[in-house]
């Protein structure tokens, strides 16, 4: 089959399917038009690493430091200072991100 006769043949088999397998079939299509790394996200195993005792205090630190700034993190100029960097040096960056 060709592409033209082959998306015909799928756009008849969406017409057969019930009404309650629709929602099914939208999800499986839109997971097939996902880019590769966003379908790995998707299918990407659960993380079963066991949260410890210092992950929480570290959690929760972050937290508090973060409130103390006032709900604002480090500017990104601020880092790449810290860093010796500069915008430029990220071609790839969007625009407002620098």
């Amino acid at each position: 089959m060709n592409g033209a006769t082959e998306k015909h043949h799928a756009h008849e088999l969406i017409e057969r399917l019930p009404d309650s397998q629709i929602a099914t079939a939208i999800r499986f299509l839109e997971f097939m038009l996902l880019d590769p790394v966003a379908r790995a996200v998707a299918t990407a195993p659960p993380d079963d690493e066991p949260v410890t005792e210092q992950d929480r205090r570290r959690f929760h630190a972050g937290q508090a430091w973060f409130a103390q700034r006032g709900g604002k993190g480090i500017p990104m100029e601020d880092v790449l200072v810290e860093f010796g960097l500069k915008p430029e040096d990220f071609p790839g960056m969007p625009e407002d991100s620098q």
